[in-house]
Parts: C-alpha cells; structure tokens; sequence
C-alpha cells in the first residue's frame, strides 16, 4: 500500500485539474466518493444565493422576476438559461434542454410526449432492474403497455408496437453503460421514440445526444453537476420534435403567453411547453452555479481523470475479496465502481465511520463513485486502505454498523 500512496503522491503533483478541488467546500477528514448520489457544496454557491436572496430577493422583491438595470434577477429565464448551460454537457443545442422539475416528473411528461409522437402505439420497452421510478412512471400511466427485456434481448424485444424505448444510460447499480447510438437506431428503425435517462451520466461520462440521434432525454442535476439536494432535474427534446409533441402537464408557465391569464391552453414554443408551475427560484440558483463550474472544468477533462482514479482504486483493490460487478473497461461504466459483498451495507457504514463516504444499494452492493472535479489520487489510496483493514479486522461485524437507517 506504500507503493500506492507514492504512485498516489505522483499522481496529484500531475493532475491538471487538482486545483479546482478548491471550489469546494469540503469537510476536513472526509473522503467523498458519493458524488454519484449527491455532490458536494461549490463555493460559488453559497456566494451566489446570499446575492440571490440577499440583492435579488430582499431588494428586487418582484420586481426581480425581470432583469433588474443594475443586473441580476430575470428570474422568468431561468429555466431556459440553466438549460442552455447543461446542453453542451450531453451534446445538445442550448434550445434543446431546459431546466425543471424533478426526473420523475419530467419522466412522466416525456413518456406522455412519446406517446404523442407517436399515435396508435402504447407499448414502452425497458428492462428489469432499471432505476426505481422510471419504472414506476411507465406503471402509472394508464395508457401504457410495460414491456422488460434483459439486456442481451433488448433489440429483439424492439417491434412496431413500441412506442417509446425508455433506458437509463449509466445503470445506477452497476455503472454498466449502454450504447446509446447502437440503441437509438435499432428502436427508430422500428418507429420507435427514445428517452434516454442521464441521470448518472450527465456531467460524468461522454454524451452526445445530438451525435447519437436520440429523441428525448432527462437527467438529474444534483449528482455530478453538484446543484445542491432536490435541485431540478433537465429535460432534452429534439429539434425536429418541437412542434409536434404534447405533455400531460399543461401548467400555466408552459403556456405561450403566460401572462395573458387566458382560459385557454396553448403551449409555448418548443422545450418551453415542458414547464409546468413557477421555477424554484433558488434551487435554480444553486443548480445553474453547479453547473457553470463542470462547463468551466470541462467535460474531456473529466471524463479522463474520472477513468484515471476507478481504474487506480480497482489496482489498490486488486488483492482484496471483493467481487466487481461493474465492467472493467472504463470506457463502458459510468464514474463509479461497485462491488457485490453479502454484507455491503455494513461495509459501507464503517466506512462511513472511518469518514470515507460511499452508499450502498440494496441487497448487497457496495458503490463508490470517482466524481474527478474534487476527488485527489491519495483520497482514492487512503480510501482503498480503509476498505482493507474494514475487511481485515472485521471491524463492520460491530451492531452499530447492521442497523438500517432510513436512507440508506
């Protein structure tokens, strides 16, 4: 372990990102490899909701719906500035993607937009073990025909019943990635529409959305583009769709003239029809300060030192009785590593103990994520060494560690 500790050491004096780190505000003694489920505070942040509460709030009051002379406010744009800021991150164009809502919800209005794309179909094709609510929002959409094919099957499982093909692009468990460009042309041959979650993916791992032809897309915003705890998820529709989809949520912020008060829906242009009730104003804040930070780091960046420290914890680990279940080719998962253990849960807690955070993922995966903006070659050796006297000394057999918290 020494030996990775100086290799760890080397590592960091080359790193051409090492100094962002400082534009986080990270707890001492912390080593942070959950970035995957919540990124840590950007400085910036905190900076720039007090200028939003503080100026635009408490001074502007309403006025600061629109921009204010001296700057500042136009809170009104908001949705479609911070969406426009994420584009580039997964290959889109800026009035292509908008800022909104939360994943699930926007699930559910893009599930309805496939459907009304296209007519006369109402089977969505997944697969079985896909995150949670993806599944859940197919579920609760009483037009719709669920229809799960594993992994190896899911061409086969493509016909001209499909309507939507609805996939997480980064699987959340495992980290496996799915050809995107293969996928979306196999489900368009047959007619189908694709809706791409990027919730593990975006600000992560090379997307191109546009490059891959893809219909629709969600993503989350509070994972690696570090917007804060329920910060608001983002929604990608393709240009050539803009003008002929319709979502379920018909709010009055996605009205082509809101401030009409008119009796009558007629949806706004575009990704703009997506919206559905007023912005959280400062949840947008801190969203569009995440996300300015991974634009100005860069994607390439990135996505080459994220590969760079999973692949430097898979040899610190190489030793260790731990069972990978995610793919060893760097190139094909997500910014994570998770390994399959009877007793995961523990694991991670007395890891969590020793102040090296991961999670865990129900029944028995151990998931540590290598989110490259603020994660240093030595936190990966340090945390490597703590996993291996946790499994050396048994240290997480102690009750306190069996104990299952609300949240786990």
């Amino acid at each position: 372990m020494s030996d990775m500790l100086e290799r760890a050491r080397e590592l960091d004096v080359a790193d051409a990102i090492a100094h962002f780190r400082d534009r986080f505000d990270l707890p001492e003694g912390v080593i942070y490899l959950d970035g995957n489920s919540l990124g840590p505070l950007p400085r910036a942040t905190r900076e720039r909701l007090h200028r939003v509460i503080d100026t635009e709030w408490g001074e502007g009051l309403i006025r600061s719906w629109n921009e204010l002379p001296g700057g500042g406010g136009d809170w009104i744009a908001m949705p479609q500035r911070v969406g426009a800021k994420i584009a580039p991150l997964i290959g889109a164009q800026a009035h292509e993607v908008i800022a909104c809502d939360s994943v699930s919800v926007n699930l559910a209005k893009l599930i309805g937009a496939a459907l009304s794309l296209n007519p006369g179909r109402n089977v969505v094709l997944s697969e079985p073990g896909n995150f949670p609510t993806d599944l859940y929002m197919i579920q609760g959409d009483d037009r719709v025909e669920q229809r799960l094919a594993q992994r190896d099957r899911m061409i086969d499982a493509l016909d001209e019943d499909v309507a939507l093909l609805l996939l997480t692009h980064v699987h959340y468990k495992t980290g496996e990635m799915f050809d995107m460009a293969a996928l979306t042309k196999a489900a368009q041959d047959v007619g189908a529409i694709v809706l791409w979650d990027l919730s593990h993916s975006g600000g992560a791992v090379p997307v191109d959305l546009n490059g891959a032809n893809a219909d629709l897309a969600v993503g989350c915003g509070y994972k690696y583009l570090n917007g804060g705890p329920g910060a608001p998820a983002y929604a990608f529709v393709a240009e050539r769709h803009h003008g002929d989809f319709s979502q379920p949520l018909t709010g009055w912020f996605g009205h082509a003239q809101p401030f009409a008060f008119s009796d009558e829906y007629e949806p706004a242009e575009g990704v703009k029809r997506l919206l559905a009730g007023t912005p959280p104003v400062l949840a947008m804040a801190a969203l569009e300060s995440g996300v300015e930070l991974i634009a100005e780091i860069g994607m390439e960046a990135l996505v080459a030192k994220s590969r760079a420290l999973s692949e430097f914890f898979r040899e610190c680990v190489a030793d260790l009785d731990l069972d990978l279940v995610s793919p060893r080719d760097p190139a094909q998962r997500g910014s994570q590593l998770s390994f399959r253990h009877q007793n995961a849960y523990a694991l991670s807690q007395a890891l969590i103990a020793r102040g090296v955070i991961g999670d865990f993922r129900d029944p028995d995966i151990l998931r540590l994520g290598f989110a490259p903006a603020y994660l240093r070659f030595g936190d990966i050796a340090e945390a490597a060494r703590h996993l291996a006297q946790v499994l050396e000394t048994g240290e997480w057999q102690q009750p306190e560690f069996q104990e299952r918290a609300a949240v786990t």
